[in-house]
């Protein structure tokens, strides 16, 4: 169960968002504060687990509760709520698990509740966050999103489920920057995220593999690393 703390200096917020909350079965004691200073005496006081926090507070804001808890031993996740994304950027400075949007939608709050139960479960890091920019405005998006990257000259382009975004980034750099992260480069225009990966033709005319539904081609260059690393991946019976 994930012991949270709502801290919203609006109590109709706070309200909210503890019964979306209170009607996850994953979501243990639900605790309340009103302003920065309360936030801040309920964590010292109580076991928490992750913190949603309203950025603008007044006095302590909730980035100014963030950096206090990013000093932490053991810091509980922390999401952002706020009704605007100007602050998007910094708040992922701090290691934010999510940034979500005012009002907060239910089917949208258990995605994040799901971000914090892996985290507490595995022990996992904050996710990789990228910062791009979509018409005018900058948004940062999850690496692990990113079912596979396009080369486009001197650009690269990021795809995920839902859209696309252009980066001022060569493919060879992401590349050598994300070989840990479970990208594999399998032609000259093309960088997969291996846990997306769907199907395979590695035997045929022309070898391909298929990511999140897009057919991508492997070049003869390349095909003798991806057999390498899809065969290491391979389960085997022992001997």
């Amino acid at each position: 169960m994930i012991n949270v703390l709502v801290a919203d200096d609006e109590l109709p917020a706070v309200e909210e968002l503890a019964f979306l909350l209170g009607r996850d079965e994953r979501i243990g004691a639900i605790h309340r504060a009103s302003s920065g200073a309360e936030a801040l005496r309920t964590l010292e006081a109580e076991d928490i687990d992750a913190v949603f926090l309203d950025i603008h507070m007044p006095a302590l804001s909730g980035l100014d509760i963030a950096r206090v808890i990013s000093r932490s031993a053991k810091p509980p996740a922390v999401v952002f709520v706020t009704a605007d994304e100007d602050c998007a950027l910094e708040a992922f400075e701090l290691a934010a698990v999510d940034y979500l949007l005012k009002p907060v939608r239910a089917e949208r709050l258990a995605r994040s509740v799901g971000r914090i139960s892996e985290l507490i479960r595995e022990g996992a890091p904050a996710p990789e966050m990228i910062t791009v920019d979509l018409g005018g405005t900058t948004k940062m998006i999850r690496r692990e999103d990113v079912t596979y990257v396009q080369a486009q000259g001197d650009y690269a382009r990021l795809h995920t489920a839902d859209a696309s975004y252009l980066i001022r980034v060569p493919l060879a750099d992401l590349e050598q920057q994300w070989a840990d992260a479970g990208f594999l480069r399998i032609h000259r225009s093309y960088l997969i995220a291996l846990n997306h990966v769907g199907h395979l033709k590695l035997a045929a005319a022309r070898p391909s593999v298929t990511v999140a539904g897009a057919e991508l081609p492997i070049s003869r260059r390349h095909l003798p690393s991806v057999r390498e690393k899809l065969g290491a991946t391979r389960i085997r019976p022992q001997a």
